[in-house]
């Protein structure tokens, strides 16, 4: 009986262990508390981090775009996630969130209420965003419109249902790792923070294995999230366009071959657009640093 006892007592241990690596990380409130947001700044964060794209109706165009009431239907593999609410409703929205709310659940995909969020939000994306970006992200967000929709559950089914294991999935696949290391210049370097940040273009640009964890062939493509047809690669192995054909490609959409983005890289180019021509010819020079896949 004792060596059962012990046993039990050994698993029982590894558990609890296993619960405190993997819980929620929160952001530490005091360390963000002398920051200002500034809404002006926040409105370039906002474009540059595709918020529009999954937060405002199905269809919506010019200023429905900043009613981020959400509802949009995302199925994958595992499931149907809904997007939620995150407009300053503070009952149905965020708008209660403090800015250590808003950063936890950016940079850490935590909750105010301390559970993990599913990475169909690409916080392993935004995990790169800085403290002062965030705190602008806010500021802006806090002067949208309000809009009392109503969360809904996401249609996941046994063990994705399981938030708990999230943790483990987190310690597989999050990091604050830069992907393209080494010598960049100071363009360059806002490429990367915009490619491999805030503009998230891995989460659908790099393939995913059986479990969602990004592989090795950094924004190579593969298969649409969503089902339906591939996504392109987009290295120099796979993209030979000029740095200005990708800058202009961002601008207007249209592609050195007079083809236009369609699907939802047409909102990334409306979202990109809003951005200055600095940051468009930032990426593009990012993207002649990626290393190729052929």
């Amino acid at each position: 009986m004792r060596w059962i006892l012990g046993i039990g007592l050994i698993v029982m241990a590894g558990v609890a262990t296993g619960l405190v690596v993997t819980r929620p990380e929160r952001s530490d409130a005091s360390a963000l508390a002398g920051l200002t947001g500034d809404a002006a700044r926040g409105e370039q964060v906002f474009w540059a981090g595709g918020c529009a794209s999954c937060h405002a109706a199905q269809g919506a165009s010019g200023e429905a775009l900043l009613l981020l009431e959400g509802g949009r239907r995302l199925p994958t593999d595992f499931g149907t996630f809904v997007v939620p609410n995150i407009s300053p409703d503070p009952e149905h929205g965020i708008g209660g969130w403090s800015l250590a709310d808003l950063d936890s659940a950016m940079r850490h995909g935590a909750s105010p209420e301390g559970e993990h969020y599913y990475p169909s939000f690409p916080y392993t994306s935004y995990i790169h965003a800085t403290a002062q970006d965030l705190a602008d992200l806010k500021a802006f967000l806090d002067t949208l419109p309000a809009s009392d929709r109503a969360n809904e559950p996401h249609e996941l089914g046994f063990p994705f249902n399981q938030r708990i294991l999230l943790g483990g999935w987190k310690l597989l696949n999050q990091s604050s790792d830069w992907v393209v290391e080494g010598a960049l210049t100071e363009a360059e370097e806002r490429g990367r923070y915009l490619v491999e940040g805030l503009g998230h273009c891995s989460e659908c640009h790099t393939a995913r294995d059986a479990l969602g964890g990004k592989t090795g062939a950094w924004l190579a493509g593969g298969p649409n999230p969503e089902g339906k047809g591939t996504i392109p690669n987009i290295t120099p192995g796979g993209l030979d366009w000029s740095e200005a054909d990708i800058a202009e490609y961002l601008s207007s959409g249209f592609t050195p071959d007079f083809d236009s983005a369609g699907g939802q890289m047409a909102d990334v180019v409306n979202n990109i657009s809003h951005l200055p021509d600095s940051d468009r010819e930032a990426i593009a020079a990012y993207l002649k640093k990626v290393p190729a896949v052929e």
